[in-house]
């Protein structure tokens, strides 16, 4: 399912996920007096959300750049092919030029 969720809907998915979490610990607060454990809940679970938006910016980066790196290789390995195919060329003429000894 998230793969097919482009980058900006998962950081908004995931600001959602994390304001319903800030809610559903507010509402689960017993008393006025756990206002030091309801912060702490939150810092956790703000933590959370980053860590999990880091690693999901990491793998499309990741992802980005793997693509990146094998249309380089795609590309520049016909370039390789051509550039030895002329290579072998200007050896053949340049031996068949070399007088014999």
């Amino acid at each position: 399912m998230c793969s097919a969720l482009s980058p900006a809907m998962r950081a908004s998915l995931l600001l959602l996920l994390a304001c319903t979490a800030v809610l559903a610990v507010g509402a689960r607060a017993d008393s006025p007096e756990e206002p030091k454990a309801l912060v702490q809940k939150v810092q956790e679970l703000a933590q959370k959300a980053s860590a999990m938006a880091k690693d999901a910016f990491s793998r499309v980066r990741e992802s980005e750049a793997a693509q990146q790196a094998r249309q380089w290789l795609t590309d520049n390995t016909e370039l390789v092919k051509q550039r030895l195919v002329w290579l072998k060329e200007q050896l053949a003429e340049l031996w068949k030029k070399t007088p014999a000894m």
